[in-house]
């Protein structure tokens, strides 16, 4: 459905990017990948929310180390994206973001981000202004950032057995960001959200959905 287009960072890197969507959309997403690259699922996510209309584009973040890195899910996978993202600086990670965010032009800005993703996510709403909404699924960095001022409306989902992400976590960025929607599903794991995990819970994947659907509908006006 989409295409593979080139992007250059400020600091001069390009990088790969998924570009899916109609060109004429009112409004655009850019779709933040989890430490698995712009993997089928990434790709899968940006095909779904651009049939709800908008134009969508997903940076490949690895590409900071070399092109082309797509994993699955396996525990090798697992650790294999970790230690990749433990090499790529935050900064340089939103550099990547904000190259996405100009290849979508001048109409309102949403940002989502799942896993990894959902961590930068929370920063697209902090530390940059493009965005006008900010969708953050199970970001395991948020808690961690969670005093930074948000410069858009934000929403946040979180699985409650989260091995990653303990309740308490949330509990503490409930605190501290009391304007956010944010929401833990009963019952979920990390990951809730892929089809491709065993940790998908699929009623709580749709639900998800929904709100975020419903968030940036509201906002991206």
């Amino acid at each position: 459905m989409g295409e593979i287009i080139s992007l250059t960072a400020s600091d001069g890197h390009t990088l790969s990017a998924y570009r899916t969507g109609p060109a004429e959309a009112r409004a655009g997403i850019v779709v933040v990948q989890e430490i698995f690259g712009v993997n089928h699922h990434i790709r899968h996510m940006c095909d779904l929310i651009a049939e709800a209309g908008y134009a969508v584009v997903s940076p490949a973040l690895f590409d900071r180390l070399r092109p082309g890195i797509e994993l699955g899910y396996a525990p090798e996978d697992i650790a294999e994206g970790r230690t990749l993202r433990g090499q790529i600086p935050d900064a340089k990670a939103m550099l990547d973001v904000d190259a996405a965010a100009a290849a979508l032009g001048a109409r309102p800005l949403g940002i989502v981000g799942y896993c990894w993703g959902g961590t930068i996510a929370w920063w697209g709403a902090t530390r940059t202004t493009h965005f006008k909404a900010s969708s953050c699924w199970y970001g395991g960095g948020i808690a961690g950032t969670r005093t930074e001022t948000p410069r858009c409306p934000v929403q946040m989902h979180f699985g409650e057995l989260d091995g990653s992400i303990p309740v308490s976590d949330v509990e503490t960025i409930i605190a501290a960001q009391p304007q956010a929607q944010i929401y833990i599903y009963k019952g979920a794991q990390h990951g809730f959200g892929c089809d491709e995990r065993g940790s998908f819970s699929p009623p709580d994947a749709a639900l998800a959905h929904e709100r975020t659907f419903a968030f940036f509908a509201k906002n991206l006006v």
